[in-house]
């Protein structure tokens, strides 16, 4: 059965802007063997183009194309509800070209959506003026929910931690569209024209990439190079299909997909191609 796979970043190719040993081999081997695979982030900060080059200065050489951000998954999705539409921006460089890209205005005032991501500079005029435009009737949009960001410093508030403020002060809770939820990991297994039942999300946090990839039905392998440890896992309520200490145990990728990862369930696939499925059942 034809295979790819979703991979985060952080925590299972490098940590901060150390590579993790085997992320290289393994990534080389999918682009030689011409296997599918999008890098998943719920950082909105970077373009993916930023992220392309991070990933080159660490001997990883991928296209842009092979970069899914949660900015992107957050623009497209907002750009079928609303297209054309306006928002005010929490966030950096990566966001703020997503929702261009997706013919969305940037303005700062009567606003369709207030759409959170990380950011460094955030001020508190930015945020009470975000207060009132959503008070306003504007949408609350999260990029994702998570609570901290970790750094070569120690770790800082995320966008999670942002949202929660807004959320405290309007009492209006946001709509996330990062991992886990099902609309940015749906996005990224048809933008690798995918099955549900080929598709494997490989990530070391239990509550966005194994969390996302199990809610979607996809195969999910978990390492322990980031944030999540073996005892950790009797805390949640599901789990992996498998545990690697890191990526490098996958980098022989055919033995790994026919004898670790279990059959992917085809009841659970969608249809592809709808003219085809609707001229096959008509």
């Amino acid at each position: 059965m034809k295979t790819g796979f979703l991979i985060d970043m952080d925590g299972v190719i490098y940590r901060g802007s150390e590579l993790i040993p085997g992320a290289d081999q393994f990534i080389d081997v999918l682009i030689r063997q011409d296997i599918p695979f999008l890098f998943l982030t719920n950082n909105s900060q970077r373009t993916r183009r930023d992220v392309q080059t991070k990933l080159h200065r660490m001997g990883i050489f991928v296209e842009e194309s092979h970069v899914f951000t949660c900015a992107m998954a957050t623009a497209r999705f907002l750009a079928k509800l609303k297209p054309n539409g306006t928002a005010y921006i929490i966030g950096e460089g990566g966001l703020l070209q997503a929702m261009h890209q997706n013919g969305f205005s940037i303005v700062d005032h009567s606003p369709d959506f207030v759409v959170v991501g990380e950011g460094r500079t955030i001020t508190l005029n930015a945020l009470e003026s975000a207060v009132d435009m959503i008070l306003g009737g504007a949408k609350l949009i999260a990029t994702n929910l998570d609570p901290s960001c970790p750094t070569k410093n120690g770790t800082r508030p995320g966008c999670g931690a942002t949202v929660a403020y807004l959320e405290a002060v309007t009492g209006r809770k946001a709509f996330s569209v990062g991992k886990p939820s099902p609309i940015m990991m749906r996005a990224a297994r048809k933008e690798l024209k995918l099955a549900t039942s080929q598709t494997v999300m490989v990530g070391d946090t239990m509550e966005t990439d194994i969390l996302g990839g199990v809610q979607m039905g996809y195969r999910t392998v978990l390492t322990l190079s980031g944030g999540t440890n073996k005892e950790d896992l009797g805390q949640f309520a599901y789990g992996p299909d498998v545990i690697v200490d890191s990526i490098a145990e996958l980098c022989d990728v055919s033995e790994f997909v026919q004898s670790s990862l279990p059959v992917g369930n085809r009841e659970d696939d969608t249809v592809t191609n709808f003219a085809a499925w609707a001229a096959a059942n008509a």
